[in-house]
């Protein structure tokens, strides 16, 4: 009997222990930290969605330093499963091949985890289902496309029993949390402005779709890849493979890419909530595509005991901090940065990296940073925070057989997303805007919700309802 069950987007990404495949969801395996370290269960069985470089990435370091097994792989695009089978350094040889992600989760019961490095608007969908599946979860960074999805991901997460891990893997170094001990310990004082800058990018920026339509790879299903964003002819090389980041309907260009990298240091050391308004600035802003060049200012009210805070945060040509932010980073590193994270603090400033791996500290006075614990500043400060032996993925997968948990779960990742998210609404409109948080909207502005939260494209929901069965 065929499953008539209609489930919308918005009510399969906020309802937990819903339905997969027309069949009602329970964990089919049984977890590793319940069978004990030396049983077979022990080495964990994933799945891999979404097949691109960064995926390749995750999976080569898997096969080199962790040795999960890898029984399943997922992609829209023959040709990338066809690659992915073919390279030894994958350890996908042996894989299931599927295209549709549902069939994966209601077929491979023995599956653990799940990776997720798909396109962005992809995420939120793909995630929600296999934690609904009983499937621990990693996804790649930005968590989700939009501030209503990171919303929806970090209640699921919060209400469910899987292990969840966001992909930014600055934070499972030890300069990150070492940079989070210092700062709360009060090191650099009072924290008033954070710069954050990235190099001009290589993904299409300040334009709009281009005309015509070209014919549809074969073995591609364009219109399943659009999923829940609106729909538009297929052109070679402007959105399959890898150019979709450029386009918001897809991604959100660097601002999108890295923010769950260099936000998450400041925010989660400074306890940032939500941005009370958001000036942006630069060139060809409201444009389908990410601008050229963009300055984006979060203004952080104060609370709880912390002061005001301003995160600043440029990419493109002349994107770089003003100069009396930079003092001491050509004394030190030989050349100002192409990319970077500076804490500046009433007593000394941190620079973190893109990344927030980086941990160099300079007092007020000095004219050069010194990195980690070198300096004479940092040495008597305690070391409170746990630490993770070797990758970002590792930590997360011994997680799942029980271990430590996550530090970067999706409760903080779809947060530090959200503050992200919110500053692309503002990209995209080309105008400053004062942002409520709570209700994910512009101030004095309900409409302004579906920015937050847009409806999906009428007719895609066939790509999340259950299979027919």
């Amino acid at each position: 009997m065929k499953n008539q069950m209609h489930i919308t987007r918005r009510s399969f990404l906020n309802t937990v222990g819903g339905v997969v495949a027309g069949m009602i969801v329970v964990p089919q395996f049984i977890p590793s930290r319940l069978l004990g370290q030396e049983s077979p269960s022990n080495k964990l069985n994933l799945a891999c969605i979404g097949l691109g470089g960064q995926m390749h990435g995750l999976m080569k370091d898997n096969q080199a330093n962790l040795h999960a097994n890898v029984l399943a792989i997922c992609d829209l695009d023959a040709k990338r499963m066809e690659v992915t089978r073919s390279m030894p350094e994958l350890g996908a040889t042996n894989a299931k091949q599927y295209k549709d992600y549902r069939e994966l989760l209601r077929r491979e019961s023995s599956v653990d985890g799940v990776l997720i490095a798909s396109p962005d608007h992809w995420h939120a969908i793909l995630s929600t289902a296999a934690i609904k599946a009983g499937k621990h979860v990693y996804c790649e960074k930005p968590l989700t496309h939009t501030v209503g999805d990171a919303r929806a991901m970090r209640l699921l997460a919060k209400q469910s029993k899987v292990v969840t891990q966001t992909g930014n893997q600055g934070s499972a170094s030890d300069n990150f949390r070492r940079s989070m001990e210092l700062i709360q310990a009060g090191v650099l004082g009072t924290v008033r402005e954070i710069y954050i800058w990235h190099p001009p990018h290589g993904w299409p920026n300040g334009v709009d779709r281009p005309v015509g339509e070209d014919p549809i790879p074969e073995g591609f299903d364009w219109d399943y890849w659009l999923g829940p964003s609106p729909a538009r002819p297929y052109k070679n090389g402007i959105y399959h493979p890898g150019a979709w980041r450029g386009w918001f309907d897809f991604g959100g260009g660097s601002l999108a890419d890295f923010c769950c990298h260099a936000f998450s240091l400041p925010v989660r050391a400074l306890n940032l909530d939500y941005p009370e308004k958001i000036e942006v600035a630069g060139d060809w802003l409201g444009k389908e595509s990410f601008p050229i060049t963009c300055r984006v200012r979060f203004n952080f009210p104060a609370r709880g005991g912390r002061e005001a805070v301003s995160l600043f945060f440029s990419t493109g040509k002349d994107g770089l901090p003003p100069g009396g932010a930079l003092v001491g980073l050509k004394e030190t590193f030989g050349s100002i940065p192409t990319s970077g994270c500076l804490l500046i603090g009433e007593k000394g400033t941190l620079s973190a990296g893109l990344w927030n791996s980086e941990c160099y500290v300079k007092m007020k006075g000095e004219s050069k940073f010194v990195g980690g614990d070198n300096h004479e500043a940092i040495k008597p400060i305690p070391k409170t925070l746990p630490r993770v032996q070797g990758l970002h993925l590792k930590e997360w997968m011994d997680a799942c057989k029980g271990g430590n948990p996550t530090f970067s779960p999706f409760e903080i990742g779809g947060h530090v997303t959200e503050i992200g998210s919110a500053g692309l609404i503002a990209l995209r409109l080309g105008q400053n805007i004062e942002w409520d948080g709570m209700a994910m909207q512009i101030k004095g502005n309900p409409d302004s919700k579906s920015l937050a939260d847009p409806a999906p494209r009428k007719g895609a929901e066939k790509y999340w309802n259950p299979l027919q069965v």
